[in-house]
C-alpha cells in the first residue's frame, strides 16, 4: 500500500471511529434517565464497587451520572474493611466514596453498620461478651458519627433473621442477647441524627419472615428508638417474583409509619441449585455446566420474561409510591453483578437494566414506559 492510500485508509477509519463516538454520545445524550423518569416517585439507586467511585471506570461512571440519583457501596463500609482491627479504622475508601457521591449530587445509604457476615478477623472468635459489647458499641459510635450528614441513610443492622423468621444465630445475639438489634438502632440514633436508619433483609416478603421483621420493627420502636424504614433486598429470579407478597408487604410495613425500599434488586435468569430465591452469601454449590446456559448470550424468550418481571415489579412500586422511597439496583450492569459468582463461582448471569458493554436492555425501556402506563 502507497503511503497516499494508507493516509487515505486511516483518514477513513479515524472518520468511522469519530461518527461511531458521536453516534455512542447522541445515543447517551437522548437515552431515558431512570433518576428523572421517577423523580416524583422515590431514588432509584446501583451498588457501585470501588474502581467506580474512584473515578476508574468511566463506562460505568457515565451511567451511574445519568441514571441514578442514589448510591450503596457493595463492601467499602463493611466491617471487615472499614474497622479490621480492634483499634483501627479504615476511613480512606469511604470518606473518597462521601467526596464522589457529593461531587455527582447522589445520595449514600452507607452499607452496612452490624452484620454477621465479613467481621473482621479479630472477632470472629471473640468469646468475651463484655468484649463483643465494647466492639459493638465502638463500632457504630464511631463510625455512624464520623458519617452523619454525609450520608444519607444506614442500614443499621443487616440480614439478622432465619426464613421462619426466628433471629438468626450471630455471634450477636450469643453474646447480647435477643435486645441487640434495638440497641444498635439507639446507638447509630445517638450517634448519627441526621442520619436515616434502616433495618435491611432479603425474603422478608415471605410471610413468616416478614412476621420477624415486623417484630423487629414493633419492638424498637416500643422502646423508644427510632427507625426510618426497612429495605427489602429483591434478589428474585425473573420467572419467579412473588408479587402477591411483595404488594403485602409494603402494604404492612407502611402501616408501621416507615418508608419501604427495594435495596439489593436484580432478577437473575439462572436457578441455583436448591431452586428458590435464597440470598445467603454463606451458600455456595459446585460448578455445574447445566447450571450455566446462557454463556452465549440471553435467548431472547428469557430476556422478554425478565422484560415483563421487570416490568410489573415497577407497576407495583408505582401503584405504592407514597410508600415506596427508594429502589436500588445491585449493581450498575450484568457484568458486574455478584450472581456470576454466587452461588456457582464463574458463570453467566443477566440480572440488571444494562448488559455488559453498558446498554440498556429491552427491561430498561419495559420499566421506563411504566410510567406512561
Amino acid at each position: 500500500m502507497t503511503s497516499k492510500l494508507l493516509l487515505r485508509f486511516t483518514s477513513y477509519l479515524i472518520a468511522g471511529a469519530v461518527s461511531l463516538f458521536n453516534f455512542q454520545a447522541s445515543e447517551s445524550q437522548t437515552l431515558p434517565s431512570l433518576k428523572d423518569t421517577f423523580k416524583n416517585n422515590f431514588l432509584i439507586g446501583a451498588a457501585i464497587n470501588t474502581q467506580q467511585f474512584q473515578g476508574k471506570d468511566t463506562a460505568a461512571n457515565r451511567v451511574i451520572a445519568q441514571q441514578f440519583n442514589a448510591v450503596t457501596p457493595e463492601n467499602i463500609m463493611k466491617a471487615e474493611i472499614i474497622h479490621p482491627k480492634w483499634d483501627v479504622y479504615q476511613f480512606d475508601l469511604a470518606d473518597e466514596l462521601v467526596a464522589y457521591a457529593k461531587k455527582n449530587n447522589l445520595k449514600i445509604n452507607a452499607h452496612t453498620l452490624i452484620w454477621h457476615s465479613q467481621l473482621p478477623a479479630f472477632m470472629q472468635h471473640m468469646q468475651d461478651p463484655d468484649s463483643v459489647k465494647k466492639y459493638f458499641a465502638n463500632h457504630i459510635n464511631t463510625i455512624a458519627s464520623r458519617y452523619d450528614g454525609k450520608v444519607y441513610s444506614w442500614d443499621v443492622v443487616n440480614e439478622a433473621l432465619n426464613e421462619d423468621g426466628t433471629l438468626r444465630n450471630t455471634i450477636f445475639l450469643q453474646k447480647l442477647g435477643g435486645n441487640y438489634i434495638v440497641d444498635a438502632f439507639r446507638l447509630a440514633q445517638a450517634a448519627a441524627p441526621q442520619t436515616k436508619l434502616y433495618y435491611n433483609d432479603y425474603n422478608i416478603e415471605q410471610p413468616k419472615k416478614r412476621a420477624g421483621a415486623i417484630a423487629i420493627i414493633k419492638s424498637i420502636q416500643s422502646a423508644g428508638v427510632r427507625i426510618d424504614g426497612v429495605g427489602i433486598q429483591g434478589h428474585w429470579r425473573a420467572d419467579n417474583v412473588p408479587l402477591n407478597d411483595i404488594e403485602e408487604s409494603i402494604k404492612e410495613f407502611s402501616a408501621l409509619g416507615i418508608e419501604v425500599m427495594f435495596t439489593e434488586l436484580d432478577l437473575g435468569v439462572l436457578k441455583n441449585p436448591w431452586d428458590n430465591n435464597t440470598a445467603d452469601v454463606n451458600a455456595k454449590a459446585e460448578a455445574n455446566a447445566n447450571m450455566n446456559p446462557y454463556t452465549a448470550g440471553l435467548p431472547d424468550s428469557v430476556q422478554k420474561v425478565q422484560s415483563k418481571a421487570y416490568e410489573d415489579l415497577f407497576r407495583l412500586f408505582l401503584k405504592y409510591d407514597k410508600s415506596v422511597s427508594r429502589v436500588t439496583f445491585w449493581g450498575v450492569n450484568d457484568g458486574q453483578s455478584w450472581l456470576n459468582n454466587w452461588p456457582i463461582r464463574g458463570r453467566t448471569n443477566y440480572p440488571l437494566l444494562f448488559d455488559r458493554h453498558f446498554q440498556p436492555k429491552d427491561s430498561f425501556y419495559r420499566v421506563i414506559a411504566t410510567k406512561g402506563k
